[in-house]
């Protein structure tokens, strides 16, 4: 599985702050302010930082970018630290056809 923007359920801003939320709840939060994706709406728990070509005006775009970096890498970690996460998934996709 690989997340792509169409995964993320963009839910609005709530005084400037935005916020996405994946199918399974987990929230994404991002200010125009914040070079970084946050857990919390305050966005003192940065996930990870925003990649931006100097000059370049903060957008949405580079939020929901961000989100899905950490949300591919934390798959792929996820996958290396169990080797029958993989096994499994398939096991269970089969048994669903």
């Amino acid at each position: 599985m690989k997340y792509k923007a169409q995964d993320l359920n963009y839910k609005g801003d709530n005084c400037g702050v935005h916020n996405w939320m994946t199918e399974q709840g987990k929230s994404f939060y991002w200010h125009p302010d914040w070079l970084h994706i946050a857990e919390d709406e305050t966005g003192l728990r940065g996930k990870h930082e925003l990649e931006i070509t100097e000059g370049d005006k903060v957008t949405q775009d580079h939020a929901v970018t961000a989100i899905l970096k950490h949300l591919n890498k934390w798959i792929v970690n996820s996958i290396d630290s169990n080797p029958n996460f993989e096994e499994a998934a398939k096991k269970a996709e089969k048994e669903l056809k």
